[in-house]
């Protein structure tokens, strides 16, 4: 069942009631910090509780893992332009304990893409067509090394300003507790 009804709903509520007036805020994040974070739904209040983020304080950016794969993908141009035209002058990644891109099993999802309908037809055609699922279907031995090699991706990237510290942390899912893997001013 679609929750789109109820999502509406409720909005025109949140409206009418003027719910929102306590979020308004600019675009520019007032800490001036840019965080790449993963996607798990523990992680949606808890990780900006954790940091002392309140909502303006922060561009947060959202994907599986926290990883930046792609040097040049759509992840590494929303940190760029969170530097260059929102001002955001710290960058930190922050990984999560108990992150499903740990170790992600390639074979498990293309198995999973093919009982939801998806042809072996298409997935031979994508693979003779040079996209190489199992490669892009890959995760990270582990919380800290994924955390590690996005890190060092953002931080080689050619067009990343050279004062611009790269910090990378692991956020524990229940507690909210922040492990420094990186500290950027010292890298």
């Amino acid at each position: 069942m679609s929750q789109l009804h109820s999502i509406l709903e409720h909005n025109q509520e949140f409206v009418a009631n003027k719910e929102y007036e306590s979020y308004i805020t600019d675009k520019f994040p007032e800490k001036k910090m840019v965080i790449v974070t993963c996607m798990d739904t523990r992680l949606v209040e808890l990780l900006p509780r954790a940091m002392n983020l309140r909502n303006g304080d922060a561009k947060i950016i959202k994907n599986a893992g926290a990883v930046i794969s792609q040097p040049f993908g759509s992840v590494m141009r929303s940190l760029l332009v969170a530097i260059y035209e929102l001002k955001a002058s710290e960058v930190f990644i922050v990984g999560h304990t108990g992150c499903g891109m740990a170790a992600l099993n390639a074979d498990r999802v293309i198995h999973s893409m093919q009982d939801q309908g998806i042809s072996d037809e298409v997935l031979s055609t994508l693979e003779n067509s040079g996209i190489k699922l199992h490669k892009w279907l890959r995760g990270f031995e582990n919380e800290k090394e994924g955390v590690i090699q996005t890190v060092n991706i953002v931080k080689k990237h050619p067009l990343l300003p050279p004062n611009i510290p790269v910090h990378g942390l692991l956020i524990d899912s229940t507690t909210g507790a922040l492990e420094l893997i990186i500290d950027g001013n010292n890298a």
